[in-house]
């Protein structure tokens, strides 16, 4: 079993409860975290073996253009469409944040995680 893991995406994307957040968007991060069996590409150094992670990373960003009112339904779609277009997946965990939520106080960020 191996372990793939995409830090670090940025995206900017209209989630949220308020009508405004919705209009106005905001900036997300998310971050994925795929657990699968990477004996044949360790071997055979060849892509078509492999999860490709590029093709998992659009499947993230066309998934972050669908407005949610709640991140984590934003992260069950993900999740959803991860398991769908990658029958290899064993187990994954997506993790989204949102930027200086509107929430009346200052802080950086706050985030959902769900797995499966």
């Amino acid at each position: 079993m191996g372990v793939i893991e995409i830090e670090g995406m940025k995206f900017y994307a209209y989630h949220g409860h308020f009508a405004a957040e919705q209009i106005v968007g905001n900036n997300f991060e998310a971050y994925v975290r795929i657990e699968t069996n990477c004996s044949k590409a360790g071997l055979s150094d060849n892509l078509d073996d492999a999860l490709n992670y590029q093709a998992v990373y659009e499947t993230i960003q066309k998934e972050m253009q669908i407005k949610s009112a709640l991140l984590e339904n934003v992260a069950f779609r993900i999740l959803d469409a991860l398991y769908a277009q990658f029958p290899v997946i064993e187990k994954a965990k997506i993790k989204i944040s949102k930027m200086n939520p509107p929430m009346g106080g200052e802080m950086e960020r706050v985030s959902v995680t769900l797995e499966r």
